[in-house]
């Protein structure tokens, strides 16, 4: 047997997120439907996580095993065919071998989630930020983004009735830049909770609009009640930027 790392990037905005459901279009649905059909066999994929309905990734990973290993030459053809078969808002970058232990979720040692918050409204940026009209105050919001920092337990930010044992997560990235008339929120952790991102986001705009101290925003985080946290942005503003992994994990 042998593993294979599929790296792929999609637009989150027709599917019901990444994991497959019943009734529902799924970007593993999808990508298991193609990689099936084209080598005539039944294929089970894993990915690096969940990502809500509407949410897009630029860079996600998956795994697959296959008893007969394919060469160069056959994983560039697979490549092509996968390619040819998906729809254009799902793309495949790279299949390569990997060491049969390694995990597209549980091997990963960090994400990288950025959601973008457009300042003018603008056609072309709709379908992938959030416009928010009024002011913000980006210090306050930074000040809040360091908080962040200071705590493991997130049960806050998460949606209730999940399946996890627990809600810690470590932050090692928190940060907003104005980059033309968009605000950009770099968020970056070892996991993530379901709709913890967004919730997050929410929160601190309330605290860039005044709504929120830094001081209540501590105590939202510290109440794990996720009813005291804020609104849960709009999933079309978030992406998945990154997934990293420890570099040994690639089979040369």
């Amino acid at each position: 047997m042998q593993r294979y790392f599929i790296k792929l990037a999609y637009d989150g905005t027709n599917y019901h997120g990444w994991q497959s459901q019943e009734n529902a279009n799924t970007v593993q649905s999808e990508l298991e439907k193609a990689l099936s059909t084209i080598l005539s066999n039944k294929i089970e994929i894993t990915g690096a996580g969940r990502t809500d309905t509407g949410v897009h990734a630029r860079e996600y990973f998956a795994h697959f095993d296959l008893n007969e290993p394919f060469d160069k030459s056959g994983l560039d053809n697979l490549l092509y065919r996968l390619n040819a078969i998906l729809s254009e808002d799902i793309s495949i970058f790279f299949i390569f071998p990997v060491r049969n232990e390694t995990h597209a979720r549980f091997s990963a040692v960090s994400r990288t989630y950025k959601y973008y918050i457009s300042r003018k409204k603008n056609p072309f940026f709709n379908k992938y930020s959030w416009n928010v009209f009024g002011e913000l105050d980006i210090k306050k919001m930074n000040d809040a983004s360091k908080v962040l920092f200071e705590y493991i337990d997130f049960t806050s930010f998460s949606k209730l009735h999940t399946d996890v044992k627990t809600n810690n997560c470590k932050i090692m990235q928190a940060e907003w830049n104005e980059e033309n008339n968009m605000i950009v929120f770099t968020l970056k952790a070892d996991r993530f909770l379901r709709n913890m991102v967004r919730a997050i986001v929410g929160t601190i705009i309330d605290v860039g609009k005044g709504k929120v101290s830094i001081d209540e925003f501590k105590n939202i985080i510290e109440s794990k009640n996720r009813s005291e946290a804020g609104y849960s942005v709009p999933a079309k503003g978030l992406f998945l930027d990154k997934v990293e992994y420890p570099p040994d994990i690639i089979m040369l």
